[in-house]
């Protein structure tokens, strides 16, 4: 008796994909898509583990996905910091 073949699932790959397009082409949109669907595709592996596999693709858009969106915000705050910073400075004088 043989086993049925496991099934990559479609979301993760989306995920993997997205992760990557947020690092090169679409950064905010493409992390957001990455995490939403990793999440979504690590639920749909977990409800079906027996016929559902890619749970390292959705993991790995994870990763790309919540990176990309941290150092997003800690550059867009450090770029507010220094542009305030010499906003500060030009009207200090």
């Amino acid at each position: 008796m043989s086993t049925p073949a496991r099934q990559t699932s479609s979301l993760a790959v989306v995920s993997l994909v997205s992760g990557i397009l947020g690092w090169t082409l679409l950064p905010l949109i493409g992390s957001i898509v990455a995490i939403i669907t990793g999440h979504m595709a690590r639920g749909e592996i977990r409800r079906a583990p027996e016929r559902m596999d890619g749970d390292g693709l959705a993991v790995g858009g994870l990763i790309l996905g919540y990176t990309m969106l941290v150092l997003g915000t800690i550059g867009i705050v450090v770029a507010l910091v220094f542009f305030g910073g010499l906003i500060w400075l030009g009207l200090s004088s």
